[in-house]
Formats: C-alpha cells, structure tokens, sequence
C-alpha cells in the first residue's frame, strides 16, 4: 500500500484526499497545512496525522506526496520532495514563472522520480472517450478542435490578484486539452480579451472574457473560449472536426429528464461547478496515479505537459498584451 503525504487541506485536498482514502492500494499517512484547523480537520476525515512539511518528508514509509497548496508553494514542495526521493503528484500550475517550472523539473529528473500534474480533464470519461476515438481515426485527420469552458461565476477579486490571471489559471486547463486533441504541438497563438463580467477584474489588471486560438505547423487549428461568468451554469464542451466527421462532447447536466410539451422542449441546467463536474475526473486521475508510481510506469501526464500548458498560458499573454500572433518556441 503506497503511503501518501499531502501537502494543502483545501477545497482541491479535501477531494484528493477522499479520493486516496477511497483507492484500496493508497493510504494518506499525513497532512500538511498552515492551517492547524483545516489539517486536523481533514485528517480525522480520512485517518492520517497532522504533521510538519519536514517530518512528512522525511518519513521513510512515504512513497509520494500531493501538492494541492497555494501555487506559490509547488515548485519549492516539488524540490523537496524530489530531494527526499517521493514520487509527486502537483496540482496545476507547476509555477506561474518558467524559470521556477524548469528549476522543479531539473530537481525531479536529478532525483529520477516521477511527476504527475494535475491536469485531471484528460481524464473525464466523455473526454476520454473522444480522445480514444480520434485515436482510432474515427474522424480521419484532425483539422480543427472548439473548446468552450464557461465559469458560472468569477472568483473574489483577491484571489484573481494573485492566480497569474484567467490565461494561466483559468486556460491553461484548455491549452492542455488542445494540445492533447491536437496531437500536435501549437506554434502560433492570437488572442482577444476583455472584462466583461466585472469591470473591477479589469482594473485588478486581468481579463474575464477570452477568445483564442491556436496554430500547428501543419496547418491543424484550435479555437478555445472562456468567460468567468455563465448563467445557466459549468459550461464545458469539446467539438473535434476531422477530415472525415466530427466528435462532440456535451455538458454534463443536473438530471437527464427532459420536458416536451405544447410549448417546446427543456432539459435541465449544466452541473453548477467543477466539484460536481469533474468529481469522477478527479477520482480517475488520482487512481492513475498511484496505479503508475506502485506498478513503476510513466506517468500520463508529466511536468513536461505542466511545463508547455504555462508556456502557451505566457506567450497567449504576450499576444492579447502586443495585439498580434506569437511565435510558440519548440520544445
């Protein structure tokens, strides 16, 4: 049974560490917070200890650790739990600077453990089976990917002060997932940006109205946007086109019954936020996890993905700043 440290008692660790107490072949032996309250809390829920980041790591029976603390915390908990020899998974984004996201990766590779970022869309059942089919060249070559990703609200205006902005909080979720549609690496990217929900995001300095889009060198195009606000609820939907059809992945709803009548028809709202949404998402990457570090295979989704979602975030920035594309750089 793999022992497992966690570092962040959260909104984002409470799911993780549900999530780990649920998996048979995982058991979470610590929590680590700032927040005394938080961690004793969630430990009682899930039967580990409280324990200090220091004492977490040195623990010998701790085969990994999770990082689900503030993004500020990541790449220094990355170095240190590389030095010490754990297998990590870390919550996105590495870093918001890639020169803190290169010094993590050069402390992972130094101590040859595994890096698993928490990209955890990749692992939506719906989304999974649409990657699988274009795989399996059900739509023959892919030419375009549309992806629509719509808060039902914005976060508190503190929380958008220090998040790096919607392209490296909010989109870098979407830059990954284009990037693994794609199958090929993006080497151009436009974007327009607004506030439009709230003028006060605007004055904070960031956006919440995006519209994007994404080019290869072989011509394969993705556009991707997102707003910060949606009345109706969590909009989350993929369109794949290919030279021979095309792929569609749908919200998620509140319910599946539908009403028809003389007036029409209606069906229930989209699930109201990412904690219904991609609950099951969560549970699956978690278990990819752990299944990787205990069987000794790759990870699915490495610090190298972590690594190229921010870049694409940073030169996505440049674009809407300079009003004009940007050249990606190669990996």
């Amino acid at each position: 049974m793999l022992a497992i440290a966690q570092f962040g008692a959260g909104r984002i660790g409470a799911i993780h560490a549900g999530n780990v107490a649920a998996n048979a072949r995982a058991r979470l032996a610590h929590i680590v917070d700032v927040n005394r309250e938080a961690a004793e809390a969630l430990a009682r829920r899930v039967g580990a200890t409280v324990a200090t980041a220091e004492a977490a790591l040195a623990d010998p029976a701790v085969g990994a650790v999770i990082i689900a603390s503030s993004t500020d915390t990541h790449a220094d908990l990355i170095i240190r739990a590389a030095g010490a020899g754990k297998a990590i998974f870390c919550e996105k984004p590495i870093d918001l600077a890639l020169a803190r996201v290169d010094a993590a990766l050069a402390a992972v590779q130094t101590a040859g453990v595994p890096l698993m970022v928490g990209f955890n869309r990749r692992f939506d059942p719906d989304f999974s089976l649409l990657h699988a089919a274009i795989a399996a060249g059900r739509i023959g070559r892919v030419e375009q990917v549309v992806i629509t990703s719509r808060d039902p609200g914005p976060p508190p205006l503190d929380y958008i002060r220090v998040s790096g902005g919607q392209l490296r909080d909010m989109t870098i979720h979407d830059f990954d997932m284009a990037r693994w549609l794609l199958g090929e690496e993006p080497v151009e990217v436009f974007a327009y940006g607004a506030a439009l929900v709230d003028a006060a995001i605007g004055a904070a300095g960031d956006t919440d109205s995006l519209m994007l889009l994404l080019k290869t060198a072989s011509g394969r195009m993705a556009h991707i946007n997102n707003c910060r606000r949606a009345s109706y609820g969590y909009d989350q939907r993929i369109e794949v086109f290919g030279s021979e059809g095309r792929l569609i992945a749908g919200n998620r709803l509140e319910s599946t019954v539908e009403l028809a009548d003389a007036r029409g028809q209606t069906a229930a709202r989209p699930m109201h936020f990412f904690l219904e949404r991609y609950a099951e998402a969560y549970r699956i990457e978690l278990d990819a996890f752990i299944d990787a570090v205990t069987e000794a295979r790759p990870v699915p989704v490495d610090g190298s993905d972590g690594r190229q979602a921010l870049l694409l975030a940073d030169c996505a920035a440049r674009a809407l700043a300079e009003g004009r594309p940007v050249r990606i750089p190669p990996r």
